[in-house]
């Protein structure tokens, strides 16, 4: 499968979504951590607390603070500057690179494995995979913080189903009141691009299994891995639970 890339600043993009933003997988921020999060993304290099504290305009302890739990999730690391004359060396400070934090790229290696198993064993891979998605979207509609309502309706389920997307990290984009969404990100976008017959059928799976959980019909749900400009399109056509 071709990947097109294009220079960073061009107006057009490759197929398919982006991988998945580190703000997917990362706790809540107040909004000054994620304000300084942003700060030290944007840094080229690690940064001490003096360049920060004239960067943020925040106290030397305030920041210190913020940068502990930054450092705590696992969203920034920190070490020591090289040595240099007398005294301590200074804390340099940098944001964690993506696909590092909180086991992610210990996550998609271990996606990656399974899903070159069920390609590899499964003589119909794609439809194994929906099947597995499935069950994970029930899960997943069960665990998610907007209850499942069995008597929602399409509309309802459509919303809920692309909340929970926008949560696990496909950054959706709707086009409501129409049944198109775009997924601009992907969590498992290398190991997608390897195995899109086993891992865009999980993703398919799942959007299926979800709207199931939401009480509607998902049978009309389609998902077409990297068709347009920056995302790929899932078609969330869904109807009243027994209807036809």
């Amino acid at each position: 499968m071709e990947n097109n890339q294009t220079p960073e600043g061009t107006s057009e993009l490759a197929l398919g979504p982006l991988p998945a933003r580190r703000t997917a997988t990362r706790p809540p921020l107040s909004t000054s951590r994620a304000a300084l999060l942003q700060t030290l993304q944007g840094q080229p290099e690690p940064t001490t607390l003096v360049a920060l504290i004239a960067a943020t305009g925040l106290h030397a302890n305030t920041l210190r603070e913020h940068l502990d739990a930054l450092v705590k999730h696992g969203l920034v690391r920190r070490h020591h500057a090289e040595p240099s004359g007398r005294g301590r060396p200074a804390w340099l400070y940098e944001a964690t690179p993506v696909g590092e934090e909180s086991g992610l790229s210990e996550y998609a290696g271990l996606a990656a494995a399974l899903a070159s198993t069920i390609h590899r064993t499964s003589n119909s891979p794609r439809a194994d995979a929906i099947v597995a998605g499935t069950e994970w979207g029930h899960e997943l509609a069960r665990a998610a913080d907007a209850p499942a309502t069995a008597t929602a309706g399409e509309t309802a389920a459509r919303r809920q189903v692309v909340a929970l997307l926008d949560e696990i990290g496909f950054a959706p984009e709707p086009d409501y009141p129409g049944s198109v969404v775009r997924l601009t990100r992907c969590p498992l976008l290398e190991a997608a691009h390897k195995y899109p017959d086993v891992v865009c059928g999980v993703h398919l799976g799942i959007v299926r299994g979800a709207v199931e959980e939401y009480g509607a019909d998902p049978s009309g749900t389609e998902l077409f891995p990297f068709s347009e400009p920056g995302a790929c399109r899932l078609d969330l056509t869904v109807r009243a639970a027994g209807s036809r």
